[in-house]
Formats: C-alpha cells, structure tokens, sequence
C-alpha cells in the first residue's frame, strides 16, 4: 500500500483533495482532524502540514507527498519531483520599501536584514548574487516587518502582488517560481516506485482533461478535409458513418476549451448538424 502525505488545511488541502477525487481517489477520513484517511485500496493518506511534507517523503513515513515547490526546496532534503499538479502558483520574491530607493539587486547595499519565512533559501539566493545580508527568519506576517524596523528588505511569497502593493512594498527579484508538485524519494522500493508511477499518470490525465472539450457532430461528407482543420483531435479527428447517413458522417475530437466557441461556429459555417460538446474526466495519452 503507497502512502501519500497531503496537506490537511488551508486552499492547497483543498484543490489537492478536489483533484484526487477527481481521479477517483476520494479522500475518507474520519472527521476533521484525523491524520489518517483511506484512498481506495491501494493508497492510504496522512494528512499532515504543507511545511513537514519533504521531511516525511524523506524520512520513508511516506513514499509520495504534495506540497509547494518552495517548502520542497526550503527543506533542502533530496527529493524527486514526479508532477508539476499546475496549481497553488506563486513566486517567492525579494520584495522591498517604496521609499527604499531599492529597486535592483545592484542597490542593495551595506548588508540589510532580510525579514522571510524562507532562510535557507533567501541566504542562498543572496550568495549567489554576491550580497551579504543579515538573515531575519520569522513565522510569518512578513509584510509588516519593514514597517516595524525589523528587517530592511523581506524575501516572501506573492501571486498577484496585491499584498504587496496593499503594504507599500514592490518586488526586486524573483527567486523561485512554485507551485504544487507530487515529489517522493529518489531512491524507492521497485513496488512503491510503480505505485507512485500509476498514482501520477492518473493525477496528470485528470489535469490533461480540464481545459479540453469532447465535441460530436454530423458533418457532411464533402466537408471532411476542411473538418480536420477545424477539429484537429489529439490524433486527428475520429470519423464514424452513420447509419443510412449518406452525405453525414459523425466526426469525434477533442478540443480546448478555449477554442469552443469558435469550433462550433467554423463547424456550423460548414453545414454540421447534432453539434454536442461534454466535459472529459480524464484523458490519457
């Protein structure tokens, strides 16, 4: 049985939960604070903080986990990454005053307290950019400690910059890009690696299907040529006769989801009739 460390609270519990289900991974725990909960037969979750995830996946309590990229990294511990699960986006910035006057990395000068939630990769990133700080680590609320006096320049997380904005602070250097990934141990057992292999090709089809369409129509025959184009598919559109159909043939492809609208329009312009579009649970490929 493949053990999964998932995040217990907070937005990432959530879409990590929504997105098992998805992939027909309910999971069933016994009321809101147990630690243990049930993924089907072949899967047993721990629900545990975001943060502690890469210990657990490294230390062998779990063989897979999700959590953000950044705790992952923070962690330093030597960890696989088998799935960018393309959700809980953010970046990790080095973030300063309005009125600093800092607005490169070339002005930061004269070895600044560095006020983050993420020391060993804010003293990292620093020493690779050839500037001494003084690293201030603190819980949280990282926004406020240059107002404070407690630190010159902060190294947080942002996604839109808002909050940034909201606390008279503006970016001066990204240092990592993160989001939610599927990571194990780079040195597995044979059973859990193929495990950990089924568990990701499944969340990955779940995530190929969301901004794709499956659409049907009856088309005419005579149109078929210009119908690929309209319909590419994954592999080419799928061409089905109809029964006593003659001069309609039923035509089966995917689409993006972005581009429906126009496909149903293209199709109508070439006489198509019966146009149906559905959601894809998942899609392999």
């Amino acid at each position: 049985m493949l053990r999964v460390a998932l995040p217990n609270k907070g937005r990432l519990s959530e879409d990590v939960r929504e997105l098992f289900s998805d992939a027909g991974l309910e999971v069933r725990a016994h009321g809101e604070r147990a630690l243990l909960a049930s993924l089907g037969g072949e899967f047993e979750a721990i629900l545990v903080r975001a943060r502690d995830i890469p210990e657990f996946v490294a230390d062998g309590a779990a063989d897979v986990g999700v959590t953000g990229w950044d705790l992952v990294r923070e962690s330093g511990r030597d960890l696989g990454m088998l799935l960018d699960l393309e959700f809980g986006g953010c970046r990790l910035v080095v973030a300063a005053r309005d009125d600093s006057g800092i607005a490169t990395l070339e002005d930061i000068t004269d070895a600044p307290r560095v006020a983050t939630v993420f020391p060993n990769l804010a003293r990292q990133f620093f020493a690779r950019a050839g500037r001494p700080v003084t690293i201030v680590p603190v819980s949280g609320a990282t926004e406020i400690a240059p107002h404070l006096g407690i630190a010159d320049i902060i190294v947080d997380l942002t996604s839109s910059g808002s909050t940034l904005r909201v606390h008279q602070l503006h970016e001066v250097a990204t240092v990592l890009e993160s989001s939610a990934r599927l990571i194990a141990s780079p040195t597995p057992a044979a059973a859990a690696e193929r495990a950990a292999s089924e568990l990701a090709a499944a969340l990955s089809s779940v995530l190929r299907a969301r901004d794709k369409r499956y659409v049907m129509a009856n088309v005419p025959r005579v149109a078929l040529e210009s119908v690929r184009r309209v319909m590419p598919g994954v592999n080419g559109p799928t061409v089905i006769d109809i029964l006593d159909g003659d001069q309609f043939v039923a035509v089966h492809a995917v689409v993006a989801q972005s581009a429906i609208y126009r496909t149903i329009a293209d199709l109508k312009s070439l006489g198509a009739q019966g146009i149906l579009v559905t959601r894809i649970e998942r899609l392999m490929p």
